[in-house]
């Protein structure tokens, strides 16, 4: 016989939709934070190269993806059954967003 699993409601989309960006600007500004000696500051010099910049953008890309899945693997077995399958969409989503930060990042 199949198991009917309990879904998650609409107000445990809501909190989690709350504690993804609450995540994702704590993990900004931490970032921000440990690549500041990374790249140029103005892009627009005529000596500027993209070797610096692109320094930042790889170490950046990888301490999200280091801190996003760090994330996933400790809620995965933390959170009660019913709320895991949230956390691929939010790992996604994840990914999708650490790109996006990538424009504010070098303002």
């Amino acid at each position: 016989m199949a198991e009917l699993r309990d879904k998650s409601g609409p107000l445990a989309l809501v909190v989690g939709a709350a504690i993804f960006v609450a995540f994702e600007t704590a993990a900004f500004h931490l970032l921000r934070f440990l690549t500041a000696g990374l790249g140029e500051a103005n892009q627009y010099q005529p000596e500027n190269t993209i070797v610096s910049n692109w320094v930042k953008t790889v170490a950046f890309l990888l301490l999200h993806l280091v801190l996003v899945l760090s994330a996933m693997l400790l809620l995965s077995n933390k959170l009660p059954r019913r709320y895991r399958g949230q956390i691929t969409g939010w790992l996604f989503l994840s990914l999708l967003v650490g790109f996006g930060m990538l424009i504010p990042l070098f303002y």
